[in-house]
């Protein structure tokens, strides 16, 4: 188990980048957030096995298809324990 704090930058709002993140997420059983930040970032906090975080991590890098992804910030930390993925509003 892993747990991971990610800021996405770039073209990330106003794209669907949370609802297709919790889909994607939800899909794979990784559990954690997602909320847009008040400088234009996207903010995420992921849970699950090695496998499934290496995945979530490689669509972060994509986003979905009118997201311009510029950069991904991760930051390994302790495990909170999630039971879902939720879509967090600001």
């Amino acid at each position: 188990m892993k747990h991971l704090n990610i800021k996405i930058t770039g073209k990330v709002q106003g794209v669907g980048f949370r609802e297709t993140s919790k889909i994607i997420a939800d899909q794979m059983g990784v559990k954690g957030f997602v909320r847009n930040e008040k400088d234009g970032s996207v903010y995420m906090e992921i849970e699950g096995g090695d496998i499934l975080i290496e995945e979530m991590l490689e669509w972060c890098n994509e986003g979905p298809d009118r997201a311009i992804v510029e950069n991904v910030e991760i930051h390994e930390a302790e495990i909170k324990g999630y039971k879902n993925f939720e879509v967090l509003k600001k």
